[in-house]
């Protein structure tokens, strides 16, 4: 007697799993006439395209996990949350390196190849992708930063429909992964007074009242600047960005504590934080990458011509490849770091919650 098949348990094929079928049809060349490709090289124009959101789709699932882990009102620094938030912010970086080599392929095509079906794409511009632009959201560039924000606005979001520019908007409007981390950052504890009570290096006199390493950590900075700095211009920063006015979008107290992290990484319970801040600094170097290399790939294959989107072209993307960062004054905290050899030790009770061991007694 035959047992009856679960359908639910049916053999799954690879093809029909992947819908492999649907997949390959949807490569529609403009050039396709009574079935001959006029121009070749436009197949490998729609299958890199293509390509590019598929991993769209997935930086963009990853970045939304991210921030359901974040948004938590709190996160345990060491805790299997945290550790997939990095472990998932790495593996954007991984994706966007792969973005990038993509490029190496696409330029295999001449300007000549190219221009066999350009006239076609009005309207298609390789930047033009939604996803794209809610990842730029997703992470936290707001249309004020960007490039000609005057532009971006006239252009209703870069010449998309209706519908794709109010998708980009309610993303824009969501909190955004640099809001999270900045709010991540200054739940940080380890500034409370309890930990730095007796500290044999602190200051007497300390301009900031929730903790005494300040004042002492600004004159190790100031005596490890050399001749060649500038350190009336440096130390002004250091003031302007960590106590006063913050840096970019970033408050200073966040600032304070990104800081703290990259100065005493080795900690134990800094591990899962500075590698959270350093996927993010990665995320924004291979986001300038895949800008640069798009801009290259428009003077290869367009010289200073307006692109098919209708955009001012080369000096657009050249703007947006200069001023288009969203991470960049997490990097630039590295302005302030000092040798690992001159930082202050820290107090005992403090280094004691900084690795895992921490006790009231």
């Amino acid at each position: 007697m035959e047992c009856p098949v679960n359908p639910e348990r049916a053999v799954q094929y690879y093809g029909d799993y992947l819908q492999i079928d649907r997949l390959l049809q949807l490569q529609k060349p403009l050039s396709l006439r009574e079935g001959k490709l006029i121009a070749h090289d436009e197949m490998l124009f729609i299958v890199i395209h293509q390509a590019y959101e598929l991993w769209f789709k997935q930086i963009l699932h990853e970045i939304t996990a991210c921030k359901e882990v974040l948004s938590k009102p709190s996160a345990d620094d060491d805790g299997p949350d945290m550790n997939v938030v990095v472990h998932r912010l790495k593996r954007v970086v991984e994706i966007w390196k792969l973005l990038n080599q993509q490029v190496d392929v696409l330029e295999t095509m001449t300007p000549l190849d190219f221009l066999e079906f350009r006239e076609l794409l009005h309207g298609a511009s390789g930047f033009q992708s939604t996803q794209f632009r809610k990842i730029e959201a997703s992470l936290g560039l707001k249309i004020e930063n960007r490039y000609r924000p005057d532009y971006y606005k006239h252009t209703q979001f870069g010449g998309f429909n209706q519908d794709d520019a109010q998708e980009i908007a309610a993303f824009e409007a969501e909190p955004s992964l640099l809001q999270m981390v900045e709010n991540w950052l200054e739940r940080m504890p380890f500034f409370a007074r309890e930990f730095w009570q007796d500290w044999a290096e602190g200051s007497a006199q300390s301009n900031v009242d929730e903790c005494p390493f300040w004042s002492r950590y600004r004159i190790l900075y100031e005596n490890s600047l050399s001749e060649r700095d500038e350190k009336a211009d440096l130390l002004g920063r250091f003031d302007d960005t960590f106590f006063k006015a913050g840096w970019g979008p970033f408050r200073p107290t966040a600032l304070r504590a990104a800081l703290f992290i990259m100065l005493y990484r080795d900690e134990p319970l800094f591990r899962l934080p500075f590698g959270l801040l350093n996927a993010l600094i990665e995320i924004d170097e291979q986001l300038g990458n895949f800008r640069y290399r798009h801009l290259q790939m428009v003077r290869r294959m367009i010289g200073s011509r307006v692109g098919t989107g209708g955009s001012s072209g080369e000096q657009y993307l050249q703007g947006a490849v200069n001023r288009n960062y969203i991470f960049r004054e997490l990097a630039g905290i590295i302005t302030f770091l000092i040798e690992r050899g001159h930082l202050p030790t820290l107090p005992p009770r403090l280094r004691q919650a900084l690795r895992f061991s921490f006790s009231n007694r």
